[in-house]
């Protein structure tokens, strides 16, 4: 590519975009847009809901006119980052390595992992910050009212939560230990079943369905806190929290379809690799993997937030 000095290896790249973390669920919580950006450099539009719910005098009188009604949104102009990761693998290595074991293809696949690793906390960090949604759009739970409490009521909650929103959510988002504490639930439970057992494991398809979403999604994603060289401090990417969100799998920056976010990215994920002659005494190959993305919440009244579901 043109103005681009690193080489890019169309393997490794079919590698890099073939690699998928079961775990990670960014790419369900803000979809990426459909076709990719072709500049870095892009924009999108913010409308006002109420707008589109303001009625106005419709009645056109025989010989006047119809009134003219006018939209208005805010032009946006974003930009994607480059998130990427290298890797020095000594030729010595390579040379030495056994049968049906590419050292560069192995190390783009664990360097495509931790770039998607960090694009899981950003979107995690987004979808559970209490300030990306409106005030009236967030609580916080607190004792009684918290889901892994047995006098808590979830599916009333929810439900209230989904009545409230300008344009009703479709997708509820949880931390695994949320989640855990949701399906062990016993009023959860009772709804679920005619006898009115609250005891056991409610199916995460049946509560979907319950609180009429198409779907709820799951974070079970760690992530280790210390620096190279400590002990491991592992913690979970996605909190004891729950977000319902407006998800449209299929979206567009200017769209006309709303949605609460999406991931813009600038061309395709790239992946090479290149000559390190300095490093090693018969030197070395740098790998790389990365992408250009930017996520964005276009729309933070299509979501609700309930912070600390789970003691």
């Amino acid at each position: 590519m043109a103005g681009q000095p690193f080489p890019v290896d169309p393997v490794l790249t079919g590698i890099a975009v073939a690699f998928k973390n079961g775990e990670l669920i960014a790419d369900q919580v803000m979809p990426r847009l459909e076709p990719r950006l072709t500049a870095e450099t892009f924009k999108y539009m913010v409308f006002g809901f109420d707008q589109t719910i303001t009625i106005p005098d419709t009645k056109v009188g025989r010989k006047s006119e119809p009134n003219i009604m006018e939209f208005g949104g805010t032009e946006v102009t974003a930009a994607t980052a480059d998130y990427g990761q290298d890797a020095i693998i000594p030729i010595a290595d390579i040379m030495q390595a056994p049968a049906g074991y590419d050292p560069e293809a192995f190390a783009v696949q664990q360097l495509t992992n931790i770039v998607e690793l960090d694009r899981e906390k950003r979107v995690a960090d987004k979808t559970f910050n209490p300030l990306t949604y409106p005030l009236a759009n967030r609580e916080v739970l607190t004792g009684a009212s918290q889901w892994s409490h047995a006098d808590s009521k979830p599916i009333r909650a929810v439900t209230d939560a989904l009545d409230s929103m300008v344009m009703r959510a479709n997708v509820a988002v949880m931390g695994r230990l949320a989640w855990s504490q949701m399906r062990q639930n016993p009023n959860v439970l009772r709804a679920l079943t005619t006898s009115g057992v609250a005891d056991g494991l409610a199916d995460k398809r049946a509560v979907a369905d319950l609180l009429e979403l198409d779907d709820i999604v799951v974070g079970s994603g760690f992530a280790n806190a210390a620096r190279p060289g400590q002990p491991a401090v592992r913690y979970r990417l996605w909190g004891k929290h729950c977000a319902l969100i407006r998800r449209e799998k299929i979206v567009s920056s200017m769209g006309e379809v709303p949605t609460w976010g999406w991931t813009a990215q600038f061309g395709n994920r790239v992946a090479g690799s290149m000559d390190e002659p300095k490093i090693g005494l018969r030197g070395s190959r740098r790998v790389r993997s990365g992408e250009s993305v930017a996520e964005v919440v276009s729309a933070p009244e299509l979501g609700y937030f309930f912070q600390n579901v789970a003691a």
